[in-house]
């Protein structure tokens, strides 16, 4: 392995405040470095240090000679915005060209056009102007320019935002693909679990090293703190002995014991229990009643005029956790904006239970007093909040979602794009609300935050839509998945967002245009003869039919087995061959249907 970058007793300040104190790293070929730590903490510091854009205070940055690099920042491109001289850079001049193709001689270049499918860069416009598109497009053309060429280092900065959840596994299997080394800054715990051979966490100046990915480093910083709690014991303990040997009395000799059942008490007093599901539904249908919010035969419409679903019953229960997937476009805030009420049907109706009371983060920013502080614009909602069993002030909500007490001072106006959105979830979750729906609501948190948010809402009793693209967060906290496929329809996915991808997969080879597969590594697959649209359409709706039937069968052998279990505990050996025998016809029934359901799914690849 030939190291790449190297940095030796690396200091780096902005102001008061040091980023990087004494840093000492580096970074090889073939390593694929992920970077983590809290917002602020320096880690976009440390890839401009590395990279050679930001310069160090003092210590050494040396690089490899004749080393190949890109860096992809969260603001890729926006010189196209304001620089006279780029008003008129194309996608296509900011992709291809400077490969020194033709911007229309692309096409034979199938590193080139595997990068353009996945990134989806070919449905913006090769000859559109970068200024005229969006954020998240521009992050995507960026990441796009930097990805067709051949490089030793990659450095890429929260690479996955604005990709859907698709986007994010073509990314990460391009990444796997390749032999570039890499070193990126991300939120996305399962990219980073999936691609870093190495994680490095920033914290407090310095940066430790851990091998391998999210779960590895998770597992070693648990480790490490059960550590330092364990010294921490041993001092206590110590000081205690003392303590004890100074008295000289009986009390001293009682203490011991006490403390030791203490001790084993605070060791597991931290670990969460996992989800009630069952408590957690029943608690709210106590708060929610039966009903909460129904749609009837009900059409959306997209802004644009596009029907987004059509003829749609869905009801949602007292306790329902849904995760809502879809690749970007397919109308997935749409239809969050429906279920709030926001966004009218075309055709059919819309019910809302009486009880109910909605909490909507929304993609876009509230309108907050610029003058309030940050603590203010949350006790402007409530002082206190109950969140499962725990009540929290509005102070310590506040700091669970990222808000130090100092930072909680903050004019609203002196905050940043990330810290107004976390501050619009507290007061969404402030407002104690029954339903809550959350568009992308991991956007600008770092991992720390996540982790809190996540584990505030696991507990949370009410009825929850979640979109995002974080894969950890959708199956964490919620106990279904419903994806929009662009056919109309809002389909279940027992199988979660593994089954979704398999989905997607599966009809872009039935349209013929498999545009994530990793051309040029593996080769593109045989086509087989392609289906018509009506055939597609046919074979999908018998396989949502199928597995509604199948998810039914496996409820009916779920309250089998229950049953079972009751009539052996009261020796009712009649009743238990009865049950015996209709759990094997429901899953011999179910066996059938699932061959049946692999059947179609064959003829759908073709």
């Amino acid at each position: 392995m030939v190291n790449l970058i190297n940095l030796e007793n690396v200091h780096k300040s902005y102001g008061l405040k040091t980023l990087l104190d004494g840093v000492s790293l580096g970074i090889s070929t073939g390593e694929r470095v992920g970077v983590v730590g809290l917002n602020g903490g320096g880690k976009s510091t440390l890839l401009r240090v590395m990279y050679g854009s930001d310069s160090a205070d003092s210590g050494r940055v040396s690089h490899n000679n004749d080393l190949r690099m890109a860096m992809v920042t969260q603001d890729v491109l926006r010189d196209a915005l304001t620089d006279p001289a780029l008003a008129e850079l194309t996608v296509g001049g900011a992709v291809v060209e400077p490969l020194g193709l033709d911007v229309y001689e692309w096409a034979s270049n199938a590193k080139v056009r595997a990068v353009l499918n996945g990134l989806g860069i070919i449905d913006l416009g090769l000859d559109t102007r970068v200024r005229d598109l969006s954020g998240g497009e521009r992050r995507r053309t960026g990441l796009a320019s930097a990805l067709v060429q051949d490089l030793d280092l990659l450095i890429l900065d929260e690479p996955t935002n604005h990709l859907d959840v698709e986007g994010v596994q073509w990314l990460a299997e391009h990444i796997m693909s390749r032999n570039t080394a890499l070193l990126v800054v991300t939120h996305d715990r399962w990219f980073l679990d999936t691609v870093a051979t190495k994680t490095w966490e920033v914290h407090d100046g310095a940066v430790d090293v851990y091998e391998g990915g999210y779960n590895d480093w998770t597992f070693a910083r648990a480790e490490r703190t059960r550590q330092a709690t364990a010294e921490e014991q041993r001092r206590q303990n110590l000081a205690r002995k003392e303590l004890a040997w100074l008295r000289r009395g009986a009390p001293a000799r009682t203490s011991k014991p006490r403390y030791r059942i203490e001790a084993a008490e605070a060791l597991i007093s931290g670990v969460p229990e996992p989800r009630d599901s069952v408590e957690l539904m029943a608690f709210s249908a106590r708060r929610q009643g039966k009903k909460v919010i129904e749609l009837e035969d009900a059409t959306i419409t997209a802004p644009d005029g596009r029907v987004l679903v059509e003829d749609l019953t869905w009801r949602l229960g007292p306790g329902e956790r849904v995760g809502l997937v879809g690749v970007n476009g397919s109308g997935k805030t749409t239809l969050l904006r429906t279920l709030a009420g926001e966004h009218s049907l075309t055709r059919g109706r819309r019910i809302e239970g009486r009880t109910v009371r909605l909490g909507w983060l929304r993609q876009e920013l509230d309108d907050l007093n610029p003058q309030w502080r940050l603590l203010e614009a949350v006790e402007d909602v409530a002082s206190y909040v109950t969140l499962g069993k725990r009540e929290l002030s509005a102070a310590q909500l506040a700091e669970r979602l990222g808000f130090s007490a100092k930072r909680q001072r903050t004019p609203v106006g002196d905050l940043s794009g990330g810290e107004r959105r976390r501050l619009q979830l507290t007061r969404v979750l402030m407002a104690e609300p029954n339903v809550l729906l959350l568009d992308e609501p991991t956007n600008d948190l770092d991992i720390d935050t996540l982790q809190e948010l996540e584990d505030l809402l696991d507990g949370w009793a009410g009825t929850m839509v979640v979109i995002s693209h974080d894969r950890y967060l959708v199956e964490r906290i919620c106990d279904s998945t419903w994806a929009l496929f662009g056919d109309g329809q809002l389909t279940n996915l027992p199988g979660g967002i593994e089954q979704y991808l398999a989905r997607r997969a599966e009809l872009e080879a039935a349209a013929g245009r498999n545009v994530h597969v990793l051309e040029g590594v593996g080769g593109p697959a045989e086509a087989g003869p392609e289906l018509g649209a009506k055939e597609t359409q046919q074979i999908t709706r018998a396989m949502r039919s199928l597995e509604r039937k199948m998810d039914k069968l496996e409820a009916t052998e779920k309250q089998l087995q229950q049953a079972m279990t009751d009539a052996a505990a009261a020796m009712d050996t009649v009743k238990l061959t009865e049950l015996d025998a209709q759990l094997s016809a429901a899953q011999e029934e179910r066996e059938e249907l699932t061959l049946e359901w692999m059947e179609l799914g064959e003829q759908l690849e073709g």
